[in-house]
């Protein structure tokens, strides 16, 4: 390749965005898994750091004051989980709640009370806290693009979930597709997740980032616009074919979202047509949603609602473990057992009842999990963190269109998952981190309201 050539790409594409795109597709395909002891973790946390030196070495200086306060909340959630490593001495963490089976642990050994840290499982804590170098890397990337360069990131969103969505359709075929990378169920509909409902929740994500694909900057769709009706129904029946129950809830969010979303798009196409082709589009659209699910039902292709249907929820591990990690709360609580801990300290307490050959990896709710692991300080930063939500969807719903689209695009795919965790842990792995970071980035960047 010629100076000349290479000079003519770096002019048109900075290294943030080329770095970005890369850790985007690095987390695509190993990304999926949230379990500490895959080889994924080892690949995406190397390539988030290697994005982070390259981008100190030879890219543009990023601009955080885009991505201020996302920024300073990721880094009060690093906060936590590193003054939970600090050891402490006897008396004071032999004050804290819960530490007793710690404490006769070294009484039963013969040894004498040693320092322990705040955390009950250490290395588990060191284990999330070097997990967020991903969130880290992709809001430094963000913030080192150029201005035109953040019109490109929904098509990058786009294609990433659109491949995971490939992949979820040769699963559901049953071609199979084994990735040494994750810890996968064979036969699972979940592309390149280990987990259904965490695909599922990608793919919904899919739906609120079409309009913003199709319509950002104020540009006609041209033949986005055909492309983009097309890939809705294209997403809701692989949502179907999942066979996750929590998908349902938040793909049909999702629908929601992506209609409200797409309407000032849709009136700014449809402006010189009559007043009821808008509403009958839309309609349109939903009837044959609608259609394609009663056929994808027919057929048997709708595992979601099989199981939804067929399962019963009295015998809903989760459901069932709730009362037991709800006591866990309070047991622990102000001080928590320390970021990543939740498997050991079930186990710990887990009923008779509750026993079976498989085990309890997470609280299926985030929103519990982490006030379980960060106490008092947890619960602050993430009301600190619905907070910051809130206001800023306010905002980015009272600014103008089309500038906003992007913000309310962030904060819409920030509620999915937000709903999502209240079933499940998406957020605790690393592709989901990334989504979150480029969420809070497009909702950080919103224009002011309209006056």
């Amino acid at each position: 390749m010629s100076s000349a050539h290479r000079s003519r790409l770096s002019g048109k594409f900075s290294v943030s965005l080329c770095l970005l795109a890369g850790l985007l597709a690095g987390l695509w395909l190993a990304g999926g898994a949230s379990r500490p002891d895959v080889l994924g973790q080892a690949i995406v946390r190397g390539a988030a750091w290697l994005s982070l030196i390259t981008m100190s070495l030879i890219g543009e200086r990023p601009a955080m004051r885009r991505v201020a306060l996302p920024a300073v909340l990721l880094s009060l959630v690093a906060l936590l989980p590193l003054l939970q490593l600090i050891p402490l001495p006897v008396a004071l963490w032999q004050s804290l709640p819960g530490r007793d089976l710690l404490r006769e642990a070294a009484a039963a050994s013969g040894q004498s009370q040693p320092w322990r840290p705040w955390s009950m499982v250490p290395a588990a804590t060191a284990n999330a806290l070097g997990a967020l170098i991903v969130p880290a890397a992709v809001l430094v990337l963000t913030a080192g693009l150029r201005e035109r360069e953040r019109g490109h990131l929904p098509a990058i969103l786009l294609t990433v979930v659109l491949a995971g969505t490939l992949v979820g359709l040769l699963q559901a075929s049953g071609a199979g597709f084994g990735n040494a990378l994750i810890n996968g169920t064979p036969g699972d509909v979940s592309g390149t997740f280990a987990n259904r409902n965490h695909f599922a929740l990608f793919v919904a994500i899919g739906c609120v980032v079409v309009p913003s694909w199709a319509f950002n900057g104020g540009r006609r769709s041209g033949w986005r616009g055909p492309v983009a009706l097309g890939l809705m129904p294209f997403f809701v029946l692989t949502l179907l074919a999942t066979g996750s129950r929590a998908g349902l809830a938040v793909g049909a969010m999702a629908v929601a979202l992506a209609l409200v979303l797409a309407r000032q798009g849709l009136r700014r196409e449809l402006r010189r047509a009559p007043r009821w082709v808008l509403p009958t589009t839309v309609a349109a659209l939903v009837a044959v949603l609608a259609l394609l699910i009663g056929i994808s039902i027919t057929a048997d292709r709708a595992q979601s609602i099989n199981r939804l249907v067929t399962i019963d929820a009295a015998q809903d591990t989760r459901l069932r473990a709730l009362p037991t990690v709800l006591k866990m709360v309070t047991d622990y609580f102000p001080a928590g057992t320390g970021f990543g801990s939740f498997d050991p300290i079930f186990r710990a307490n887990e009923p008779y009842a509750l026993l079976k050959p498989t085990f309890f990896n997470h609280a299926h709710n985030d929103f519990l999990e982490i006030v379980l692991d960060g106490g008092a300080a947890g619960l602050v930063v993430l009301v600190s963190a619905l907070v910051w939500w809130a206001m800023s969807a306010v905002r980015a719903m009272r600014a103008p269109m089309p500038d906003a689209l992007p913000a309310r695009t962030g904060a819409a795919i920030l509620l999915l998952i937000m709903v999502a965790s209240v079933f499940d842990y998406p957020a605790r792995t690393p592709l989901m981190m990334a989504v979150i970071a480029l969420a809070a980035s497009w909702l950080a960047y919103a224009p002011p309201p309209a006056e």
